[in-house]
């Protein structure tokens, strides 16, 4: 390993607008780190501060919740030369600027703030047309100008260049827009090792460190499959990358935190929210098809050896646009005849407000939790969800939830409703692709602004990394035994806009020579028959005993306008572990 080699040791204390608030001081003051990152941006968190922004003033749309972080760190931060990158800017990465430069004033702390801006394409949206640039839907393949939706907020994911430029300029502090989850930790290695933009190898090894910490504490022990094996979910450390010249890198966290950094955690991570092994960035693609886990020691992982290759032409766009607007019943039916009662209720509530045919969508889902002779009240219960949608605020507004309570004492027997199903205005996610010769961004500091170029656009040869092919070999089978799939095999899945993945993985070679052959697409869709509508991708990454499965368009158009119970897709993986499945025998001893 290259324990004795210099690195920079990069810590992150958020992996969502929300997380763990004490984290930043607890990453500063828990051990030697010399980077803090913060991830705190989603493409439903970019409306969330647009609404901030449109309700507080044009000041405003910046995670505030980071400068109460910022305010605890700042004093140690100086005294250890700890450097500070976050995407905390949001859609006003100025704004945030400034209100960390009053908190260094007050303090008394002397520390140099940049920040970086040239992700907000909302203004450009008419130039981009005329130039040619459609911004398709990258799922529907629809011109964003066809959907006729009002754009709320439009971002390219910028990468990690500004970054070391800005750290290179003597920055203590970047705030940045919307960046890439993992640009934030690319930077900083590229600043520390003075990397080349066809650094590629390197680069992406900084991506594969950047993609597994950027969700805090899910690298080490959080959402993790086999949970039972986390020593302690309390006060669990946050994830630390130690990352090396050549690019390859080790987890860990804090001495004497809890949680757990293992193969496994590691694994889960580096599988969640992707879709093909090769991961793009606007810097880089990443192979993780490539790169090699270890277990270091106790509470470290290695991982080397993750090819790259150049950077892509084009960034991609985070597009919200105002979907409309949305309202919902959810009511439990219980005991005998939940089919009937389900068609009556449903029939007698667009009876009562005027037919179906009214809305922009419908969407009806019986979820059938019920037994037969249950042992309790909720065991006898099943729930009938309805969600309307309308660009007409008075259609999905208080009349509708007003005629469906008249039914409460007019309907089927052991009508109860219930809250849950969200409602009002909604949004509707668009992602696209702009070609990178749009893209303009500025690292702005000591009053004085650095045009930053994207690498695509520079005279370097192109380079396509292609890894060896696979050859599967699987041992011979005398007998099988019905046993949970989650048994054997972990899971990790997530929202990647409108769509979902769904990552796979074993703890040893003979397991996953098994599940190379067995899970299919076609198999996946028998295990799950809720899935059978949707097209699903497989992507096989042997060399960390994995396989991907991406489902396009199961979160419809996004978190903010799924009608989904999981509108995130977190809970999928353990879906498919609760299923049974036939497995050699050898395989469960």
């Amino acid at each position: 390993m290259n324990s004795e080699k210099e690195k920079i040791i990069i810590g992150n204390c958020s992996g969502f607008y929300g997380d763990r608030l004490s984290a930043a001081k607890d990453m500063v003051e828990g051990g030697p780190i010399d980077v803090l990152t913060g991830d705190y941006l989603a493409e439903l968190t970019m409306t969330i501060l647009y609404n901030q922004r449109m309700k507080r003033g044009e000041d405003q749309g910046y995670v505030g919740t980071f400068l109460k972080q910022f305010t605890e760190i700042a004093k140690a931060c100086e005294e250890k030369k700890i450097k500070v990158v976050t995407n905390a800017g949001g859609l006003n990465p100025s704004s945030m600027a400034s209100k960390i430069e009053e908190i260094v004033d007050e303090l008394g702390v002397s520390l140099k703030v940049a920040y970086i801006d040239g992700d907000d394409l909302a203004p450009r949206i008419e130039e981009l047309n005329d130039a040619g640039e459609k911004l398709n839907n990258m799922e529907k393949g629809i011109a964003l100008e066809e959907r006729g939706k009002k754009t709320l907020t439009a971002n390219a994911y910028l990468g990690a260049w500004g970054i070391k430029e800005a750290l290179d300029a003597g920055a203590d502090v970047v705030v940045c827009p919307r960046v890439t989850d993992a640009a934030v930790v690319i930077g900083p290695a590229a600043w520390k090792f003075n990397w080349s933009r066809n650094d590629f190898d390197a680069l992406a090894g900084s991506l594969a460190a950047g993609h597994i910490i950027e969700c805090g504490a899910q690298a080490t022990g959080g959402n993790y499959s086999f949970f039972q094996e986390v020593p302690s979910f309390k006060n669990v450390g946050y994830p630390i990358a130690e990352i090396f010249e050549d690019g390859s890198f080790t987890i860990t966290k804090h001495p004497g935190t809890g949680g757990l950094v293992s193969v496994g955690t590691v694994t889960a991570q580096l599988l969640y929210e992707i879709s093909s092994p090769a991961y793009m960035n606007p810097d880089v693609i990443g192979h993780f098809d490539t790169l090699k886990i270890e277990q270091e020691s106790d509470e470290r992982v290695h991982v080397s050896g993750c090819r790259g290759s150049s950077a892509p032409k084009t960034h991609k766009v985070c597009i919200n646009l105002s979907g409309g607007f949305r309202n919902g019943s959810e009511i439990l039916l219980t005991g005998l005849d939940i089919e009937e009662k389900a068609k009556l209720v449903t029939d007698l509530i667009f009876d009562n407000v005027g037919g179906k045919e009214q809305f922009d969508k419908v969407d009806i889902q019986l979820i059938r939790t019920d037994k037969e002779d249950p042992n309790s009240n909720e065991e006898a219960q099943a729930s009938l969800r309805i969600s309307v949608m309308s660009s007409n605020p008075d259609l999905v507004g208080r009349l509708f939830s007003a005629k469906t309570t008249e039914l409460a004492l007019a309907s089927i027997p052991g009508y109860t409703g219930r809250a849950g199903i969200a409602t009002g205005h909604f949004i509707e996610y668009w992602p696209a692709l702009v070609d990178s010769k749009f893209i303009k961004e500025n690292v702005h500091i000591d009053g004085k602004t650095i045009e930053v170029i994207p690498t695509s656009q520079m005279d370097y040869e192109e380079i396509y990394y292609q890894k060896e092919p696979y050859e599967n070999i699987v041992p011979e089978i005398s007998g099988y035994k019905k046993v949970p799939f989650g048994k054997l095999y972990g899971t990790r899945s997530g929202d990647k806009g409108g769509c979902a993945n769904l990552g796979v993985w074993a703890k040893q070679q003979d397991a996953y020579s098994y599940l190379f052959e067995f899970l299919t697409v076609e198999k996946i869709k028998e295990l799950l028959p809720d899935l059978k509508e949707f097209e699903i991708d497989r992507y096989e990454l042997p060399n960390i005993l994995s396989l991907n499965f991406y489902v396009h368009g199961i979160l419809q158009d996004g978190v903010s306008s799924s009608t989904r119970l999981d509108g995130q897709a977190k809970s999928l993986g353990e879906y498919l572990r609760a299923k049974n499945i036939e497995v050699p025998e050898f395989l469960i001893n």
